[in-house]
């Protein structure tokens, strides 16, 4: 593969060249990890910025129809669109349906959006190992918007943030009183909430719903990152497509003054760097995998812990041990 002409596609904006470097990076291959590395490392020198746009919300909450939505209504605004969906990956069989594009029909045939599925694998946190180098390529290809959906997440699933600059959490009428929503974890880090379906008859449950989550982020101590009146809750309705340009209007108002007040810089750098460690932390862990002694080690260990002759940790500080010794 000429790489060198694969990220010239990428950034003259080619919808196929992007989808074949998202599979690229995204292949497991030591060859491909190569050059997946190198074609970063060319189009990094693009500079582009997207905004950065995580989705997180419970299964069945309209995650799918909302960002069909709300990328129309941009698309339309004469914005490029990008949505990198996580599917989540079955435990027995390894396999997922990504059947996003198929729920985002209009949007799918939209010139100016483009919509790439990915399997959740063994990943937790709600997105998928290379999303985040998916997130660098759409910017790279010139795309305005960059939307990260989620597979549907409970509260402590919140690696999404770490690569979004904006995190909107995604509600659903009649889903929790004020009390649960002063719960930790994923409610302390969304920018915005959104109470979905907020038409026919679910409309009053879903305005009380954002009453009480609106209550509740009062509660929660004041972050830095925030203006006034941020983080806040409102309702819209996908189906109708109500309260979308409010929805969008609260999200270009809040990155507009991250970006006055250098928050954007900052929170970026704080991103790299995490992503960094991480890094460093999966090749830590691939390393006992490679190694055939370390490997031998593990399973002998592993052997001894299941039949309750030595304890995780010890077993553990055994294996980080002859790690330190390699």
């Amino acid at each position: 593969m000429d790489i060198q002409e694969l990220a010239e596609k990428v950034l003259a904006g080619e919808r196929r060249a992007l989808a074949r470097a998202i599979t690229l990076i995204e292949s497991r291959r030591p060859d491909h990890r190569a050059e997946a590395a190198e074609l970063l490392d060319v189009v990094k020198r693009s500079d582009r910025q997207a905004l950065r746009i995580g989705l997180s919300g419970t299964p069945g909450v309209g995650k799918s129809t909302f960002i069909e939505s709300f990328g129309m209504m941009l698309t339309a605004k004469g914005l490029r669109v990008a949505v990198l969906a996580v599917d989540p990956s079955s435990a027995r069989s390894g396999g997922s349906i990504l059947g996003d594009k198929t729920r985002m029909e209009r949007l799918s045939r939209d010139p100016r959006a483009f919509i790439r599925p990915s399997p959740s694998q063994s990943e937790l946190g709600g997105v998928a190992r290379r999303t985040r180098e998916a997130v660098a390529l759409c910017e790279a290809a010139g795309y305005d918007v960059v939307l990260i959906e989620t597979v549907g997440v409970g509260q402590s699933e919140t690696v999404v943030a770490e690569m979004s600059d904006l995190f909107v959490l995604l509600l659903a009428p009649a889903g929790g009183d004020e009390l649960q929503g002063v719960k930790r974890g994923i409610m302390e880090i969304a920018d915005i909430i959104l109470v979905n379906k907020a038409d026919g008859e679910l409309k009053p449950a879903a305005m009380r719903t954002c009453a009480d989550y609106a209550g509740a982020l009062r509660l929660l101590r004041k972050r830095p990152q925030d203006p006034d009146n941020f983080p806040k809750a409102r309702t819209v309705s996908a189906l109708q497509e109500g309260g979308l340009e409010d929805a969008w209007a609260d999200m270009i108002t809040l990155s507009d003054w991250r970006r006055e007040t250098s928050h954007w810089d900052a929170r970026r750098a704080s991103q790299a760097r995490h992503w960094f460690e991480e890094e460093v932390r999966l090749g830590a862990l691939a390393r006992l995998s490679q190694d055939k002694e370390l490997s031998a080690l593990m399973d002998q260990l592993g052997t001894e812990v299941a039949k309750g002759l030595t304890s995780p940790r010890a077993a553990a500080e055994r294996v980080i041990a002859k790690l330190n010794a390699v």
